[in-house]
């Protein structure tokens, strides 16, 4: 019998005005300790985002958001906090900010498959 595993997953959000709380959703982050698995996985619409905001860089936007993927990836050019273990990197990526990229509130779940389970909520959050 296949045994579905703990995982837990935030939105990542891009919030152009703070002081609005509009927010598009662009990304979802994953993490299943058991598996030792945090990925990202983003989708950056330029067109819906200046339609929704019209002052916004989005070179520097996409920038800000790969920097997620580079922390999930433990990579050198995602700076110290890449480096750190990957439970402190997941809280670290859905702590609570008042920044223009921001996440959900983290929900858990169970999964017997946790790439799957990123592309599903990808596909339901974000696409």
């Amino acid at each position: 019998m296949l045994e579905k595993h703990l995982f837990e997953y935030a939105v990542i959000r891009v919030v152009p005005r703070v002081e609005r709380e509009e927010f598009i959703n662009v990304g979802v982050v994953v993490y299943c300790k058991k598996h030792k698995y945090l990925h990202a996985r983003i989708n950056l619409n330029p067109d819906k985002l200046l339609a929704f905001c019209t002052k916004i860089d989005i070179d520097e936007l996409r920038e800000n958001l790969l920097a997620f993927e580079r922390i999930c990836a433990g990579e050198k050019s995602g700076g110290p906090i890449a480096q750190l273990p990957i439970a402190d990197r997941f809280r670290w990526l859905t702590a609570t900010r008042s920044t223009v990229v921001q996440t959900s509130k983290v929900h858990p779940g169970l999964s017997l498959d946790v790439d799957q389970t990123l592309e599903k909520l990808f596909n339901e959050q974000v696409l």
